[in-house]
């Protein structure tokens, strides 16, 4: 029987073919196979070993997404085959994958060191979260961060804010609840050689007069007569213009926030009469004597602990004596005053002084005392409201002597001139006038006076200025060191309020005359002028010290506000890290002139006034102003004889 095969349902047209042409197909297939195979694994090589791998930056890599665009436009540079017509061999490749060679490794790129000095704006959030961000749109976990944080970073701790002993009395001031808030003061209690001692001994405080009689009644002296109507009732007393050392440290006593807890006090007052110390001692005493007071004090102020907390910056005390008799600079016998001032730790504190140098940051200017200290605020308002009523005949007026040694002082023209005027009130001083030293007399003379002659005394400044604008009399000044430097903290600052200013070289040279210059002020302007004056009386004059004011505040309490804010600048200074590098000692004169938004100065209009004496590199306060100095205490020997 012969037998039929059947077709094999496999056999494919290309098969017929080769057994047609009588060819093996087995080589073609491997060759497809291979090729096919290779490019797979070129494929699936580069891809996990471009997209795999973490991104390793190197000092000249890009980071972050820049990373992933450098590779993406690597893989554009790969020629891209079409495999849609291709058919994937039937046969599996794990064998020939596993004798395809490895790529090697990517390269390794070593870190960069630690950077030790990283800026202060660096952003580490920002830096990683811009690597992890290639458009995932997600943020990096807190390990992420942590990982990537530098070394000098991770490692560096972290530096404790630092603290001050006085931040607790910075507080105070936040507690509305407190009327005493950021406004205690502690006194020291000084051993009494500071201070009581020489008021027991009080002879020996003047070398001309005696000046117990001017230590009553809490160092106002002896109440005056008003048999001629020119004063109060009440209120008025015979004071000794050098007497502010012990008026202050009284009218503290009665101030209504002491402490006994430094902790939380605005400012420390140290009770030292050093205006009477260097009164004891200026006459026939040698430099050792002078200072020894001073000395010792600064010694026991140190080892208290209240003086380390800000090394004194904190602390004040009062001397009613100008400042140049604490100014002393050499060791020579012969100069004048002590060095109070000039001593280190004294540097630190402030000084309240009745004049003080335009070229030191460590003295203040206040108030001579005047003859008026009112217990009550009616004894204020009734006296400010009798100085309103007034009639006044004179245009201006002068009480003073000349100074023929002095060949700078215009005191002789300004007499010359009063002499000649139809319009000028003149008390002179000299020949033994007896009506100059008189309180009344001089009281009198200003309450008549429309505008009142200040020039320059034995020093910058004179009591006589208090006494006018006391009496309600327009004060005219000829130097800016007799007031406006001065007392910048109870005179406004802008100066043409209150006063009239004649530079003094307007008056050498002929440019004016003093009473032309007065006659451009009209009558209205002499009125607004006037009560500005009237204005400021509560804040020129000290209250009796066995009382308080209500509603005014005295010069004491200006000064002592004045003193807390000061204080007060200083700390929150300290806290935040700021010193002010700029500050010029020199100009200290226009410091105390500038608003409170101004921290820089400048040229000013003033400058001639106070350039310093061209005398072989001296300081003025060791020369020209120690000799005013001496000459002011001839002209307290000449003031006593009343």
């Amino acid at each position: 029987m012969m037998s039929i095969r059947r077709r094999s349902a496999t056999t494919s047209y290309p098969e017929e073919m080769e057994k047609s042409s009588g060819k093996t197909p087995q080589p073609r297939i491997c060759c497809l196979i291979s090729l096919s195979a290779m490019f797979w694994v070129l494929i699936l090589t580069f891809h996990f070993s471009a997209f795999s791998a973490p991104p390793i930056i190197g000092p000249d890599q890009p980071s972050g997404n820049h990373q992933f665009l450098l590779e993406e436009t690597s893989m554009q540079n790969i020629p891209k085959f079409d495999n849609t017509n291709i058919q994937k061999p039937p046969v599996e490749s794990e064998n020939l994958l596993e004798k395809v060679p490895s790529l090697p490794p990517p390269a390794i790129v070593p870190q960069p060191k630690p950077v030790n000095n990283l800026p202060e704006a660096y952003n580490l959030k920002d830096h990683v979260t811009d690597q992890y961000s290639s458009g995932t749109g997600s943020e990096p976990q807190q390990s992420q961060l942590t990982d990537k944080i530098p070394p000098v970073i991770q490692n560096q701790p972290k530096k404790p804010p630092q603290s001050f002993a006085f931040e607790k009395a910075l507080r105070m001031s936040e507690n509305q609840s407190d009327p005493c808030g950021g406004r205690y003061i502690y006194v020291h209690n000084l051993p009494s050689r500071f201070n009581d001692d020489m008021l027991r001994d009080c002879k020996k405080l003047s070398l001309w007069t005696n000046m117990c009689k001017f230590m009553i009644n809490d160092g106002l002296g002896p109440p005056l007569d008003n048999s001629g109507g020119v004063f109060s009732d009440t209120g008025w007393y015979a004071t000794n213009q050098f007497a502010v050392d012990v008026i202050f440290s009284n009218r503290m006593k009665q101030y209504e926030c002491l402490t006994n807890d430094s902790t939380i006090a605005a400012a420390v007052f140290v009770p030292f009469y050093a205006g009477f110390d260097i009164a004891r001692y200026l006459w026939g005493y040698n430099i050792s004597t002078r200072d020894a007071a001073s000395l010792d004090l600064v010694n026991w102020l140190e080892n208290r602990p209240e003086w380390k907390v800000m090394g004194g910056k904190d602390h004040f005390l009062v001397a009613g004596r100008i400042t140049w008799d604490f100014r002393r600079l050499t060791e020579n016998e012969e100069d004048w005053g002590n060095k109070l001032l000039f001593l280190p730790a004294a540097r630190n504190m402030s000084m309240l002084v009745v004049e003080s140098s335009p070229w030191n940051a460590n003295d203040f200017g206040i108030p001579y005392p005047t003859y008026f200290h009112p217990s009550r605020d009616a004894d204020v308002f009734i006296w400010q409201e009798r100085m309103r009523k007034l009639e006044r005949k004179w245009l201006f007026s002068f009480a003073g002597a000349p100074r023929p040694d002095n060949l700078k002082s215009i005191r002789g023209q300004i007499i010359d001139e009063c002499r000649n005027s139809s319009v000028c009130k003149l008390l002179e001083c000299d020949f033994g006038e007896s009506k100059c030293h008189s309180p009344s007399s001089i009281m009198q003379m200003f309450q008549s006076s429309l505008f009142c002659l200040q020039p320059q005394g034995d020093s910058y400044t004179r009591r006589s200025a208090f006494d006018s604008m006391l009496a309600g009399c327009i004060p005219v000044f000829f130097h800016p060191g007799s007031a406006y430097v001065q007392y910048t903290w109870h005179l406004p600052k802008n100066y043409t309020r209150y006063s009239v200013f004649i530079p003094e070289n307007d008056l050498r040279n002929g440019n004016v005359t003093i009473e032309e210059r007065l006659r451009q002020y009209s009558p209205l302007m002499v009125k607004q002028m006037r009560e500005e004056v009237i204005n400021l009386i509560p804040g020129l004059i000290y209250a009796d010290p066995r009382s308080k004011l209500e509603t005014f505040k005295d010069a004491f309490d200006v000064a002592v506000e004045a003193i807390i804010n000061k204080v007060g600048k200083i700390r929150r200074g300290m806290i935040e890290g700021k010193e002010d590098k700029d500050f010029i000692e020199e100009n200290s004169w226009k410091y105390a002139l500038l608003d409170e938004d101004q921290g820089t100065v400048g040229a000013h209009v003033w400058d001639p006034f106070f350039s310093k004496p061209k005398d072989g590199g001296s300081d003025p306060g060791n020369s020209a102003s120690a000799e005013a100095a001496k000459n002011s205490w001839k002209s307290e020997q000449r003031s006593q004889k009343f």
